[in-house]
């Protein structure tokens, strides 16, 4: 081991900002990239796509790699495996085939004695820690319903492949949700609500299929588990035409076409439109009684970068158990306020 932490996709927006921050911290930070003029710095590694970057990984095997580059449904399983044996791995994915199909290597990260940690931003951590202190020292509850608020400010470009990408595939999953602990589909933007949020603000959010649902169903074992988040469409008009939208982009070729073109989007810089964004949690158990928590943060994308440094930073430490994991299932509830965010259960 190089006693190196990688990061991949280190020329976007939580690249930088992760990188940044582990430098901060003295880390050997190596930057990972296609194009050498977007990665600052004397270390630096160019690799175009996941398979260059793989092989890159099993050659110098750094100590961590954090994987930001997106695309997680096809890079989180290669580059993790390319980590063993030798290293650790952690990613930001989100989805419901990205998350899934990293916690299925918890035998092999095991067997290796490293740790693979998925999931390691706003978008799951932020719902999860809720669940966790809330069923702490509690039986199983029978319902949880996590909302994911975030409130992110948006900086002025290109919407970029990755994000277009997961848009994309948003739409075309459809919601989800788990029942007698089984997971269903569920209809996206399903389920709207509108939050009182507890510094007096409001938001709504409507089903979508999201990661967080099984980062809460491992968290609480509970068979009815259901997501919701505030960047899902809650408009009548959206969630309307969203069935025949996710038929169309089903078709690949139109689904590339769609991909493509909303990758060249340009957005302008907008501020956050809410002051914090929050993490909600209610656990209903069999008996009927319940708890209901939040977990504040502020911008969605500043918590995300500060959970993947500091994941980054535990694991190079070899602060976590060995195997595959969600964030809260591997270092707890502080893994969240360490990053700076606060529960309130």
């Amino acid at each position: 081991m190089t006693g190196e932490i990688w990061v991949l996709g280190a020329s976007g927006r939580i690249g930088r900002a992760v990188a940044a921050r582990l430098r901060a911290n003295d880390a050997n930070v190596v930057l990972v990239g296609r194009n050498p003029d977007a990665l600052p710095g004397k270390a630096v590694v160019i690799a175009d796509g996941a398979g260059q970057m793989a092989a890159r990984i099993a050659e110098r095997r750094p100590a961590v790699v954090v994987n930001t580059m997106g695309g997680y449904a096809g890079t989180a399983v290669p580059l993790a495996r390319a980590c063993l044996p030798a290293g650790h791995y952690l990613d930001l994915a989100a989805d419901l085939t990205a998350i899934p199909a990293l916690l299925a290597l918890h035998d092999e990260a095991a067997a290796a004695g490293r740790t693979l940690i998925t999931g390691a931003g706003f978008g799951v951590l932020a719902g999860e820690a809720v669940v966790v202190e809330l069923c702490r020292d509690r039986p199983r509850p029978a319902r949880v319903r996590v909302d994911a608020l975030s409130s992110v400010a948006l900086e002025a470009g290109s919407m970029g492949e990755a994000f277009a990408a997961s848009i994309v595939d948003v739409i075309t999953t459809g919601g989800r949700q788990y029942r007698n602990g089984m997971l269903v589909k569920a209809a996206l933007g399903g389920d709207v609500r509108t939050h009182a949020l507890p510094d007096g603000q409001t938001v709504r959010s409507a089903s979508a299929p999201s990661g967080e649902l099984v980062a809460a169903q491992r968290a609480s074992g509970a068979p009815d588990v259901t997501v919701t988040t505030a960047l899902a469409p809650t408009a009548p008009g959206a969630r309307l035409a969203l069935p025949a939208l996710a038929a169309l982009l089903s078709v690949p070729a139109v689904r590339r076409f769609a991909v493509r073109r909303l990758a060249r989007v340009t957005m302008k810089a907008t501020p956050r439109p809410r002051t914090h964004s929050w993490g909600h949690a209610v656990v209903t158990w069999p008996d009927g009684s319940s708890r209901e928590g939040w977990l504040r943060t502020g911008d969605g994308m500043d918590f995300t970068a500060d959970v993947a440094t500091e994941t980054a930073l535990r694991l190079a430490r070899g602060e976590a158990p060995p195997g595959a994991y969600t964030p809260a299932q591997a270092f707890g509830t502080d893994l969240a306020t360490a990053a700076g965010a606060v529960l309130l259960t």
